[in-house]
């Protein structure tokens, strides 16, 4: 059984994914498993995966029959998977060789500590360097309700998730959900059960491209693509559930009374900041239902 364990949720992806297979395989820690879960792609994908994988004892590729979205399909790959340690690793993006060397010596170092990244470089489609980018998301604070809300109130784009984490934190939470940035809802949650270490070089690199998740936020229908794909019925309420889920991290944590309420009382004040996209959704719910 492997220690580390890399699940790569993979959609269409046929000109980027041989270049992250590569990085993973190329790691100076080589004992892991490589579970790769295939969106049901619809190009070259699955022929490059299944190459891979006669070749290389520890992929195992999985093929879906429909796409559950970008969401779903990590759900699906970290249920695949069984290491005590867990990176998620995407099909467009790839490492250094020293990235899980890098991360597994500081978590076993470090017990307190649930995850592990290096600084990211953000690079365009052809891989060229964009500029590297600094998260600030060096999280040791005592405090779990510190950790919590500094993250949210400091994190911009989301890379962290893409580190390598101890995986019963991990299964504590609801890893990623439905609802968009729930990678960074997630984070939030997993700060609640231990410290964040940053590696300060840049041993990741995030590539950017039309089909990337990321690529364009304010785009409903792009956003849908990725989030509830062949999904019709009314797609929204986000704000909504973002603070449920949220609050029911809060209490679900094993944190104090004191912490639970500390935190509460800050997400109702989040959620007071936020009434309008609320109250648009409510609206935006009832309009959808006449």
């Amino acid at each position: 059984m492997y220690r580390i364990s890399i699940g790569m949720p993979a959609y269409n992806c046929e000109r980027y994914i041989a270049q992250s297979i590569e990085s993973l395989l190329a790691q100076t820690y080589g004992s892991f498993e490589l579970v790769i879960s295939d969106n049901a792609s619809t190009d070259g994908t699955e022929q490059i995966c299944r190459e891979y994988a006669t070749r290389d004892k520890r992929i195992r590729y999985i093929r879906r029959t429909e796409n559950i979205g970008g969401p779903g399909n990590f759900r699906y790959v970290f249920a695949q998977c069984t290491g005590e340690f867990h990176k998620w690793a995407t099909a467009d993006d790839y490492c250094h060789p020293s990235f899980l060397e890098r991360c597994l010596g500081v978590l076993e170092s470090n017990p307190k500590t649930v995850l592990c990244y290096p600084k990211t470089r953000l690079i365009k489609a052809d891989g060229s360097p964009i500029t590297d980018y600094e998260d600030n998301l060096h999280l040791q604070e005592d405090l779990p309700s510190e950790r919590f809300m500094r993250l949210l109130t400091t994190i911009g784009l989301c890379n962290a998730h893409l580190g390598l984490i101890r995986r019963a934190a991990a299964a504590q939470t609801r890893l990623i959900a439905a609802e968009r940035a729930s990678d960074v809802h997630f984070l939030a949650e997993l700060a609640l059960y231990g410290k964040f270490h940053l590696i300060p070089e840049s041993l990741f690199f995030r590539r950017y491209h039309e089909q990337s998740s990321s690529w364009n936020r304010s785009d409903d229908s792009h956003q849908r693509k990725y989030y509830a794909p062949g999904t019709k019925s009314h797609y929204g309420g986000h704000t909504w559930r973002k603070f449920a889920g949220l609050a029911r991290a809060i209490w679900h944590a094993p944190i104090s009374f004191a912490e639970k309420t500390r935190l509460s009382a800050k997400l109702s004040r989040m959620a007071a900041w936020d009434r309008q996209d609320l109250g648009r959704e409510l609206i935006s719910a009832f309009q959808s239902r006449k």
